[in-house]
């Protein structure tokens, strides 16, 4: 199988979006808050947003399996309070679960977390477990920053997050680190905010003792890792200042990487850098970048044709990074696709 472990549905019908100005007006003004039973989305609505879109490239580009989160941008921490994102992380996760009921060789799910600045994390729990106990859900994504570029949240080795991080033990499912919306003008969201993130979340993990209090803790960082595969030297050189243990013992046991790199360079050097059991097949289409390389005339989130093109990875090698991984790393996704036979 080739599975695709970084899918968002950010082609959901317009009436999610509507509904989600009017609760983002309704903050000021509380008599305009929409109920949540005003939002109405039929199945069939719902098929065409995928049929014409997602399944359609993955047909296209031969990928089989999608693990599908709400759209990073629209998970919007940083607006409204804890009921705010409470109440929209919950409409957006059960259109990602109704979505896998319709497509459920296609498509499975990962949950957006409540998460809210200035909010203890615990109070993520009852959604994450019911995402994962009631939904069937194989993953989560976890903002490192919920004020969407201020950073005011401590950082991932700190004990706020631990409540996470037991569930996510208890229940063995990893946590793909992924911030939202960059409402800081200084950083363009997907091509700042995005690998800023990416890299600033291996750097916490690399000064901290994280892994040593919960050894089986998997992190997801997406994007290729943003800087961190370019500067592996750096880091390793980092560490050894700091007297941690080499990255691979200190680190890769715990943090993947995914493919979410747009040219042939790009996952040339990640795959020379990164071990191989640490990268997992990724394309966060339809999203981020959706045009066309002039240079190839290819999309350039069409990246299962850099992995088919490299000349580094072998046979097995591929075969890892296109559903070995993943199914490793998503245990409960390895189980739910041996209760289909597959």
């Amino acid at each position: 199988m080739i599975i695709d472990v970084h899918g968002h549905y950010t082609t959901a019908p317009k009436a999610l979006e509507a509904w989600r100005n009017r609760q983002i007006a309704g903050i000021k003004d509380p008599s305009s808050m929409p109920k949540v039973s005003e939002l109405k989305i039929s199945d069939d609505e719902l098929r065409e947003s995928i049929i014409t879109n997602q399944l359609a490239k993955m047909q296209e580009r031969g990928s089989d399996l999608t693990i599908f989160s709400p759209r990073a941008s629209f998970m919007a921490h940083h607006i409204g309070d804890f009921n705010v994102s409470s109440t929209w992380a919950s409409i957006c996760n059960e259109l990602c679960f109704r979505v896998s009921e319709l497509f459920p060789d296609s498509f499975i799910g990962a949950a957006m977390l409540p998460q809210s600045p200035g909010v203890d994390p615990k109070t993520c729990i009852p959604e994450l477990e019911k995402c994962v106990k009631d939904f069937g859900f194989v993953g989560i994504n976890l903002n490192p920053d919920p004020s969407g570029g201020h950073w005011t949240s401590p950082p991932l080795s700190d004990r706020q997050w631990y409540p996470i991080y037991e569930k996510m033990v208890e229940y063995d499912i990893p946590a793909m680190v992924h911030v939202s919306t960059s409402c800081n003008e200084c950083f363009h969201t997907t091509g700042a905010h995005y690998l800023n993130a990416d890299t600033t979340a291996f750097m916490q993990c690399l000064t901290s003792d994280l892994f040593k209090d919960f050894p089986t803790l998997k992190f997801l960082i997406p994007h290729g890792g943003g800087a961190v595969p370019y500067h592996w030297g750096r880091f390793r050189g980092l560490a050894q200042e700091m007297k941690k243990p080499l990255l691979t013992e200190l680190l890769l046991n715990n943090i993947y990487f995914d493919t979410c790199v747009y040219h042939q360079p790009g996952i040339d050097l990640l795959t020379k850098v990164i071990p191989t059991k640490n990268i997992l097949f990724a394309s966060e289409m339809i999203g981020a970048v959706r045009g066309i390389d002039p240079e190839t005339g290819f999309y350039y989130d069409d990246t299962r044709r850099y992995i088919e093109n490299s000349t580094i990875l072998s046979a097995a090698d591929k075969q890892a990074v296109y559903e070995g991984n993943a199914r490793r790393v998503f245990s409960r996704l390895d189980t739910a696709l041996k209760a289909k036979g597959k």
